[in-house]
């Protein structure tokens, strides 16, 4: 077990470490009066406001992206409560670690009475064996567990684990708390960067706000560079303008991968802006799947399916240009893939839209796998064998050529499902065409 005593020489390692760190580390607050956003589950009144402060509280899953105070709020609970701090890592660590940290927490709490808060960064990535592991001491009460990830816990993390701990959903922090947690960092002599004098123009502020995106973590970091690689000006102070700014944070920092539940929650928005016949959106959530690294080509798919889906009998084109658009990214490839998947999305977007042949192909293999749909009427059967005309196969069958228009008024479905609508037409596009001349069609059925 640890050692729980604390000397002159832990302080020094301690505060030298503090030193060292990244500012986003040095400026995490330590209190909850010092966190900054997510006032929706941390304001005052709030039920993890009121749990913590009573020291009531039960195991809990943090789930939110990256830099939006998940680990500062494990940390933070764990100093309110006076508990031990224990982390672990879901990727490098493994069954055994989570059995000494469970040995020393039960030893912890038998010779000192304390608490321990086990905090589990990226738990979604812990296995079934792991979690398992973890369970009966989460159940038992031996470690409060604090679980953080990036990923919907709904879909990653074992029901069991879930039905014990409460989930806290946390978001992008507002344009607002970037921009306080910034100007407290430049003001503050002891963790942040008050001793640069640093002065920040405000288009260089603006700049790190917005392409931080509600990351924290990534707005200090910017920071921190821009001040430790600008020299000092006349006036002894740190001068940080909008060219220096740009050059340390580039890219904007997106919450997406290509695996997870924002990938899922932008080709879901993509799908639906196309079926909702909106064009700009459907250009957002492209260029946001294109700037974050997403495959091309599964764009291009998603594309025909809506095409032949959403637009179908409307507009046939649309399912012509989207293959044709999925041909020419394996092509050409990125970065000009771009513009034939703009091309064809803005086009099934704008299209007339039309899910009658989605609709009745459904409603087709529903009554196939599920009614007696009976056998293939007698004249419509193949009668190229021997034998074939004693049975009754082709008997009747009337060649549509042979009359006027090409169409003949003969039954095709079987008998038990005769009278079945499986296609029914809209009045969209260029379906509307096909919808006269089915409807007289069954007119003269009559």
């Amino acid at each position: 077990m640890k050692d729980e005593g604390f000397n002159l020489f832990d302080f020094n390692r301690m505060q030298q470490k503090h030193k060292d760190s990244p500012l986003a580390m040095r400026m995490r607050p330590e209190t909850i009066d010092e966190f900054v956003g997510q006032e929706d589950i941390i304001a005052p009144g709030k039920l993890l406001y009121r749990a913590i402060k009573a020291d009531k509280l039960t195991s809990i899953i943090f789930y939110g992206p990256p830099g939006t105070g998940k680990t500062t709020l494990a940390r933070i609970i764990a100093n309110t409560t006076e508990s031990q701090f224990e982390q672990l890592n879901a990727v490098t660590s493994g069954v055994a670690d989570i059995r000494n940290t469970v040995n020393e927490a039960k030893n912890r709490k038998g010779m000192y009475n304390k608490k321990t808060i086990l905090f589990v960064d990226e738990i979604h990535r812990f296995n079934k064996s792991q979690q398992d592991a973890l369970l009966p001491y989460v159940e038992d009460g031996t470690v409060v567990l604090i679980g953080a990830t990036t990923e919907n816990p709904y879909f990653e993390v074992n029901n069991a684990l879930i039905s014990r701990s409460t989930v806290f959903r946390l978001m992008p922090l507002t344009d607002k708390d970037i921009r306080n947690i910034i100007l407290r960092c430049i003001e503050d002599d002891k963790k942040g960067l008050g001793m640069y004098h640093v002065r920040l123009d405000e288009a260089a502020l603006q700049h790190i706000i917005n392409i931080s995106n509600g990351d924290a973590r990534a707005a200090l970091n910017a920071l921190e560079l821009a001040v430790l690689t600008t020299e000092k000006n006349s006036k002894g102070e740190i001068a940080i303008d909008l060219r220096i700014a740009e050059e340390c944070i580039q890219k904007r920092a997106i919450t997406y991968e290509k695996k997870g539940e924002y990938h899922y929650d932008t080709i879901s928005a993509f799908i639906k802006s196309m079926r909702g016949s909106d064009p700009d959106a459907v250009l957002h959530y492209l260029a946001k799947m294109l700037y974050a690294g997403e495959d091309p080509v599964f764009i291009s798919r998603r594309i025909v399916i809506c095409a032949s889906e959403d637009v179908g009998l409307a507009d046939s084109n649309a399912l012509q240009i989207a293959i044709a658009a999925a041909t020419a990214v394996q092509m050409i490839g990125m970065p000009e893939a771009r513009i034939p998947l703009a091309h064809a999305a803005v086009y099934v977007a704008n299209a007339p839209k039309s899910n009658s042949a989605y609709m009745g192909i459904n409603k087709a293999l529903e009554d196939v796998e599920h009614k007696n749909t009976g056998s293939v009427p007698l004249h419509l059967r193949n009668n190229a064998f021997k034998g074939a005309a004693e049975w009754g196969y082709g008997k009747g069958y009337k060649y549509a050529h042979e009359f006027e228009g090409g169409y003949v008024d003969m039954q095709f479905l079987p008998d038990e499902i005769k009278d079945v609508q499986y296609y029914k037409p809209t009045p969209n596009g260029q379906e509307s065409k096909i919808k006269e001349i089915y409807e007289s069609r069954k007119n003269r059925k009559r």
